[in-house]
């Protein structure tokens, strides 16, 4: 296999760039939050498919979100977000606030118009990215993470050696180490039936289409489609998140259409490969070690005459 000539700081074709000669189109997910039901049929699907063990029952006093966060064993995990939602456009600089866990009768239940509590629930189901420029990729030093000739990024569990590595690497916080196991784990994008000409669990199971399986272009277009549409209904905060070929990690294989910052969503703003500056950073060490020696050449020589 020829060596990646952008390692380090990421391809631009990340298949065939890893060596694949025949690729096919690079394939991905678009979850459009804006239909999200919160259902976690997603969550199971993942799990049943893929034998991930089970995460527990973990009541987080802060929402109906029972998982918290993506983990080794939660590779699919449902965000929920209460926000406070006035009955009439808030004014300018207003910020959300929590509002605890909903209580026994539906928001609004007031008797009175002026005294609504309306709240909104911004829900996403997360999943790791498929970076474009993966981190994870560039620190293995076993090869079990690799580029799959659909673009994504597959751990192979029977090779990784649990170094954790690729769990610091990564902008995103997605990987994670199994307790008991020590082994890292994440979403494969479902590589069995990828390659078997199948839709991924999560997909095939989501009742709504929020979450969306294909040709990474084709959904692109999909994508800037519906924001369209949303603006042009009045949803002012619809925006892609993971779309972009030139941020910071060149593009996710994974994106999403958000309806407020990505910070809500637990997402970073603006997230970089953690592997960018290497490069630059081994040459200022040589540098740096180079000028020691001198020094040390320089002094010995000095001395000695």
């Amino acid at each position: 296999m020829i060596p990646d000539p952008n390692s380090l700081s990421g391809p631009l074709d990340p298949a065939p760039e890893a060596g694949w000669s025949a690729a096919p189109p690079r394939m991905g997910f678009f979850t459009d939050t804006s239909v999200c039901i919160g259902c976690k049929a997603c969550e199971v699907a993942c799990k049943e498919w893929n034998d991930v063990p089970g995460s527990g029952l973990d009541l987080l006093g802060m929402s109906y979100d029972n998982t918290g966060a993506l983990t080794a064993n939660s590779w699919r995990h449902v965000a929920f977000v209460e926000q406070s939602r006035p009955a009439h456009p808030a004014p300018a600089g207003t910020t959300t606030q929590f509002l605890g866990m909903p209580g026994a009768q539906p928001p609004g239940r007031t008797g009175d118009a002026d005294g609504r509590t309306d709240f909104r629930w911004l829900m996403m189901s997360d999943v790791c990215k498929h970076c474009t420029h993966a981190a994870c990729l560039d620190v293995c030093p076993t090869g079990s993470l690799f580029r799959t000739e659909f673009g994504t990024v597959v751990v192979q569990e029977d090779i990784c050696n649990g170094c954790g590595y690729c769990v610091s690497a990564c902008p995103y916080g997605v990987i994670d180490k199994r307790q008991g196991d020590g082994r890292a784990w994440k979403c494969t994008l479902c590589y069995d039936r990828v390659g078997a000409g199948l839709t991924p669990a999560c997909a095939q199971a989501c009742p709504t289409e929020s979450i969306q399986y294909g040709p990474l272009d084709e959904l692109r277009e999909r994508a800037d489609s519906r924001v369209a549409v949303l603006h042009e209904r009045g949803v002012s905060q619809a925006r892609l998140y993971g779309n972009d070929p030139t941020d910071g990690v060149g593009g996710d294989g994974a994106f999403f259409l958000l309806l407020d910052e990505p910070e809500v969503y637990g997402l970073p703003p603006d997230p970089v490969v953690t592997t960018r500056d290497l490069p630059r950073m081994w040459r200022r060490a040589g540098l740096a070690a180079l000028a020691m020696a001198a020094a040390a050449v320089a002094a010995f020589v000095g001395g000695s005459s």
